[in-house]
């Protein structure tokens, strides 16, 4: 008999991704859309209009009767859909009232159906919601602390929906954080924010194809029941693990221009602030969900070259002098260039270079490079460059097995207290009250506290960096010069 996947986000990247891969396998599968009614959707689904195994439904993630329809009589609910960027950039509150909403509302349509414990929830999050991971803790794990970045309402978003499907009582979700995904458009994706990225920073890259492979997979029966009510970064494995810089290198050179060098001023970059990092759990996914091409990086860019349009082989005769000035403006453009900041936002300045002083420190682009960094992880921590952070419990224990004390000593790892109720320890998706640090009292699983990283709700993730005292000694790991 064939399932109902019910889709949203299908005409984004990721989405379409696995759009397209499930619809390759509509034997299985009966597919389900929810997409706005843009003339661009529909252009782009109208050869689906007339499909038996796609139906599709016109409506908006924030209207709940709208995603009601999407998930009634669905075997999986893949909510892939919400506000992303360059658009969560320029609209920073809409986008975390888009996404929460989004989530809480896929949460309550879910709990509502009659078949609600048989229904399996695949929430996508995100690696921004790490927050700042540069060297030398540029490594790290799904257990990390949830720490999204200064002025990141995007991060943001994305850990308050993912505990809204979290702690909502559904029987089977899980939460996959996606990483940067590789496709072709990327070499004409560039706007101000480009800016932000540190070049000494780093990133373990998803390729689109592997992504889209991922939602089909984790569809299918041989998902055990243990990958369930869990956390998992998305990657395409270590071969994919690149600093920002040797990224900068493959667009640019990619196209013909040369190095990073040709084309931008150092000063341009930003130095922190932003997210990304390489996973010592990269293999647990695939593990379960076998869905890597494994195809060498090299090999991968050559095909994505391969699909850009003709003219972007024109970059090759232009020389890099005369692109430079192209690249400028969005360093200089109002709000969101770095160069802007500097004359306008001192505030934003401090953030994202550390001060001014720093900032004007930057002359040459030898100092924005990373340090030598392996990027294989026992090879890694054979030298001594992988920090692992203490989570403040014995992670080779199941959480489902800890006792009173050994949850109490994680919360007081985390500068609070563990309130109970205790009789419920060993629950799957069982929901406690905790305290933080400054006194706020708040529900959560235990799931999303030590599987997920998570904490109190009513902090302010985006500063929690800089508001959290010695006695959160989870985060406290995280503060680097």
């Amino acid at each position: 008999m064939k399932k109902t996947v019910f889709i949203t986000g299908a005409t984004g990247n990721m989405g379409n991704a696995g759009f397209r891969e499930l619809y390759a396998r509509r034997d299985r599968f009966d597919i389900r859309i929810l997409a706005r009614p843009s003339k661009k959707n529909k252009k782009s689904l109208a050869k689906y209009a007339d499909d038996p195994s796609v139906s599709i439904i016109w409506g908006d993630l924030c209207c709940y009767e709208d995603v009601a329809e999407g998930v009634k009589g669905a075997d999986y609910v893949l909510h892939v859909g919400g506000m992303v960027s360059p658009a969560a950039d320029y609209y920073p509150e809409k986008t975390l009232k888009v996404n929460v909403m989004a989530a809480e509302n896929v949460a309550r349509a879910v709990l509502a159906q009659p078949n609600a414990d048989d229904i399996k929830v695949v929430y996508i999050g995100s690696v921004a919601q790490y927050g700042d991971r540069r060297h030398p803790i540029h490594w790290g794990c799904a257990m990390d602390p949830m720490c999204a970045s200064t002025y990141d309402m995007y991060s943001l978003s994305k850990c308050r929906a993912e505990k809204a499907i979290a702690d909502s009582g559904i029987k089977k979700w899980v939460s996959l954080r996606q990483s940067g995904i590789l496709y072709p458009g990327i070499f004409k994706a560039f706007g101000p924010t480009a800016y932000h990225v540190p070049i000494a920073g780093v990133l373990e890259w998803a390729t689109i194809e592997d992504s889209g492979r991922l939602l089909a997979n984790v569809c299918e029966d041989d998902i055990p029941d243990e990958f369930w009510c869990r956390f998992y970064n998305i990657s395409s494995g270590e071969q994919y693990r690149l600093s920002n810089y040797e990224f900068e290198q493959i667009i640019i050179g990619g196209i013909g221009l040369g190095s990073p060098e040709k084309v931008f001023e150092p000063q341009w970059f930003a130095t922190r602030n932003f997210h990304g990092m390489w996973y010592t759990d990269a293999d647990e996914l695939e593990k379960y969900c076998h869905f890597r091409e494994n195809l060498p990086l090299d090999k991968y860019i050559e095909r994505m070259k391969k699909q850009l349009p003709w003219f972007y082989s024109l970059a090759r005769i232009v020389p890099p002098a005369l692109v430079k000035p192209f690249m400028k403006p969005a360093a200089y453009e109002e709000r969101l260039g770095t160069q802007w900041w500097v004359e306008h936002n001192r505030e934003a300045l401090d953030v994202y270079y550390g001060s001014m002083e720093k900032y004007r420190a930057i002359k040459s682009w030898k100092q924005m490079l990373p340090p030598p960094m392996s990027k294989n992880y026992e090879q890694a921590s054979a030298n001594g460059e992988v920090v692992v952070l203490n989570k403040g419990w014995d992670t080779s224990k199941s959480v489902y097995s800890l006792s009173r004390e050994e949850i109490e000593a994680a919360a007081e790892f985390r500068g609070g207290k563990f309130l109970g109720p205790y009789g419920d320890i060993g629950k799957r998706g069982a929901i406690f009250n905790w305290e933080c640090e400054h006194g706020h009292r708040f529900t959560a699983s235990l799931e999303f506290v030590l599987l997920g990283g998570g904490w109190c709700t009513e902090c302010h993730l985006d500063k929690w960096r800089t508001e959290t005292t010695a006695a959160n000694k989870f985060v406290s790991q995280l503060k680097i010069d």
